[in-house]
């Protein structure tokens, strides 16, 4: 069965993967040393980073949501979504783990509308920030203006910590501490 040996320790099976093995130090490490676009930006510019971004630019509802929405890549990498959409069975192993992660965090599985919004505003603007110019349309960001405020990309640490301490703020809002 193939599986991920984390940095916990854990080996989490990729076809079956249970809520009990996701572990929120594993999700910070791995998402604060994965840099968005495949490595292309001009800095290093990770996926924990853009996801502490997204929580804070949805409805406090939302948040957790946010904050999570890319933590399958934990596991699996980031892959570029052009080739995402040409493989399924990626798609299949990133649903299974985006359960268990769900599951893990009680978080529903159905991501909310504010969150795949925002997703869009981040990506108009790390394509403003941290992208090399390109006059080609991304007809995914027709009509998402990007935000007024600059990028200013995290080092690896400092994404880890402060996803980390993101995921600690809201799951003691949530618990009403």
């Amino acid at each position: 069965m193939p599986a991920i040996l984390t940095a916990s320790g854990m080996t989490l099976p990729l076809t079956y993967p249970s809520w009990r093995l996701i572990d929120d130090r594993d999700i910070a490490q791995a998402l604060s040393r994965i840099c968005r676009f495949g490595g292309h930006s001009r800095q290093f510019y990770s996926v924990a980073q853009h996801c502490v971004l997204a929580s804070h630019l949805v409805p406090p509802e939302d948040a957790l949501a946010a904050l999570l929405h890319d933590a399958p890549e934990a596991y699996i990498g980031d892959m570029i979504s052009p080739l995402k959409a040409m493989l399924p069975a990626y798609q299949a192993v990133e649903q299974r783990i985006w359960s268990a992660i769900a599951q893990r965090f009680d978080v529903d599985p159905v991501m909310p509308a504010s969150v795949k919004q925002v997703d869009l505003q981040l990506l108009a603007t790390e394509r403003r920030d941290l992208l090399p110019y390109s006059p080609q349309e991304w007809t995914c960001l027709e009509g998402v203006s990007p935000l007024s405020a600059q990028i200013e990309p995290w080092s690896p640490d400092m994404a880890s910590l402060a996803w980390g301490l993101r995921l600690q703020e809201l799951l003691a809002e949530r618990e009403g501490v």
